[in-house]
């Protein structure tokens, strides 16, 4: 088990880091009863999948028109239009709101429409029919830090629904295998057998809270859609959780949401049943933690992922001159000895071999989108490769938006780019994200991620370090019990291997002035204390090895 955070009680504000997002501050929070989640992005990692089917559908919808002489329409867009039209509703529900956005006028129609006819239930039914071909061939995954704070709560005796428009729920749970994980379920099939509203409406909510025999204002309601969270603050709950998986916090803010995190790992409980969001000031420190990693790693092996840049070497206002320093470079290379060590950086791979030099560690660049291995290891693996042609018309634009604006910096990296204003005045800081905007928006291929003092501007694909995390444990075969996963680092990009770590490894954070929401477990307070940790776990591993550290 996690450590348990160390000021539980306090709530403490996020200082200030340049980002598009909603302030994700604590509020007070009811003693709780229960916690009802949504299921699709919630607790399973499904939106996607929904999306792709949504889009699948109006594109081909939008085209057919256009081909018969209909007006030429815009088309759905995955992530704007899926959260505004179609996330959290009744199937039929969604194709109505995205058509009459878009001005289309079809018969409503009724259930019994097969889903070749041109009509509202047609069309949803249509859609069905490729969310379900999606879930024959493909297993549900389920959010690593939900799935801790179901069985948290479950422990503390609270009690758990969870709600979903869908009325395939039932089936996205037994294939998820957590259909006997919460004490109620309010689906899509059960909206229509008791004719109830679906959301924005707070009707399914409420039925969940009756069904668990708790007053709304006892129970939390844990969203992603903005229809959800509409219902939640309409059903007079008592706290309203937005969960933003993407950079939207600000509108679920607006739709009523209390609080902002970007994955339930960020949650914690209280002593009296209440949530809060996990800061970095909150966690107990690894000496704190030691004895009970001690007592983790005593049975168990760990494999280690480290961040550079501000975890192996101190943050430095010329990013070019952070340089490992040896007694650093000694302990990750004597720790490799014993087991698997991973450097994941946003750094490009040829630069970040080069600044760690050795040999026998594992390499993710670019924020993982480039890994290779130790000589005699044949796998690598290479993301985004199509992406190269886009991100070098960016960065022209780049450089010539930002011409202006001084003491700034534009390193290209072969995946990426990032915008580093450590060094650039505060007056001039809207100027540099406006024109970083303008540029993204010319270029919609690509996203905006964000770290400390820096942009990276990155391929909008579904990839980042804690999908790099993953993918090395399969491929190195470390996906078992008897293994610790434990990732250290500092940044933003970091919370990424944080989240997918939840429950099943260690986390740690390395502390800074700033005290930002995080999915970490305990903290580190300098690249210092990271050598003396590794050296520690070097220690415990070797020993447990029968192989004294610094020998053959």
């Amino acid at each position: 088990m996690p450590p348990e955070p160390r000021n539980s009680g306090q709530r403490r504000d996020r200082s200030g880091t340049v980002r598009k997002e909603a302030v994700r501050a604590n509020v007070s929070s009811p003693t709780l009863a229960a916690v009802l989640f949504d299921m699709d992005g919630v607790v399973t990692d499904t939106a996607g999948a929904h999306a792709e089917a949504w889009q699948r559908l109006f594109d081909d919808y939008l085209r057919q028109r256009a081909e018969r002489g209909e007006e030429k329409l815009p088309p759905f867009d995955p992530d704007r239009d899926y959260r505004r039209y179609v996330d959290g509703k009744p199937r039929e529900a969604g194709v109505r709101s995205f058509l009459e956005a878009r001005g289309i006028e079809i018969p409503y129609g009724d259930e019994s429409d097969p889903p070749e006819r041109e009509s509202i239930w047609g069309l949803a039914k249509r859609k069905d029919r490729y969310f379900r071909s999606w879930l024959a061939e493909n297993r549900v995954t389920v959010y690593p830090g939900s799935r801790r704070l179901i069985d948290e709560l479950s422990s503390r005796g609270l009690k758990t629904a969870i709600f979903s428009a869908s009325r395939n729920a039932a089936e996205v749970l037994a294939n998820a295998g957590v259909d006997k994980l919460f004490d109620t379920k309010v689906d899509g099939r059960d909206l229509a057998a008791l004719g109830l509203p679906g959301k924005p409406e707070p009707a399914m909510l409420l039925e969940a809270a009756a069904r668990l025999g708790v007053a709304p204002e006892q129970a939390a309601v844990l969203e992603d859609a903005i229809a959800g969270v509409e219902a939640g603050a309409r059903g007079g709950f008592g706290l309203v959780i937005g969960v933003a998986r993407g950079d939207y916090g600000e509108e679920l803010q607006k739709a009523g949401a209390r609080m902002v995190v970007h994955d339930l790992a960020e949650l914690a409980l209280d002593g009296d049943n209440t949530l809060f969001v996990k800061t970095l000031a909150d966690l107990p420190s690894v000496a704190e933690a030691r004895e009970g990693i001690r007592e983790r790693l005593t049975a168990k092996k760990p494999a280690v992922f480290l961040d550079y840049d501000g975890t192996l070497t101190p943050i430095v206002e010329d990013h070019t001159k952070a340089l490992l320093g040896e007694g650093m470079r000694a302990a990750v290379a004597e720790l490799a000895r014993h087991c698997k060590v991973a450097v994941v950086s946003g750094r490009d791979l040829a630069m970040l071999k080069q600044l760690v030099g050795i040999e026998s560690v594992f390499y993710a660049g670019s924020h993982g989108f480039e890994i290779v291995g130790p000589d005699g290891w044949n796998k690598t693996l290479e993301k985004g490769a199509e992406f190269l042609p886009e991100l070098d018309r960016a960065e022209k634009s780049l450089q010539s938006e930002l011409a202006g604006i001084k003491d700034h910096a534009v390193e290209r990296k072969r995946f990426s780019i990032a915008v580093h204003y450590r060094r650039v005045a505060d007056a001039d800081l809207p100027r540099l994200e406006e024109a970083v905007e303008r540029v993204l928006a010319d270029h919609r291929s690509l996203k905006l991620g964000h770290g400390k003092k820096v942009f990276e501007i990155q391929p909008e694909i579904a990839w980042n370090k804690g999908r790099a995390v993953l993918w090395l444990l399969e491929q190195l075969d470390l996906e078992h019990s008897d293994v610790v996963p434990l990732y250290i680092g500092d940044d933003i990009t970091d919370e990424d291997a944080f989240r997918v770590l939840a429950g099943c490894g260690l986390a740690i954070a390395v502390r800074d002035h700033e005290s930002r929401p995080t999915a970490a477990d305990c903290t580190l307070a300098d690249p210092e204390e990271v050598r003396r940790f590794l050296e520690f776990l070097t220690t415990l591993v070797a020993g447990r090895q029968g192989q004294p550290p610094g020998r053959g």
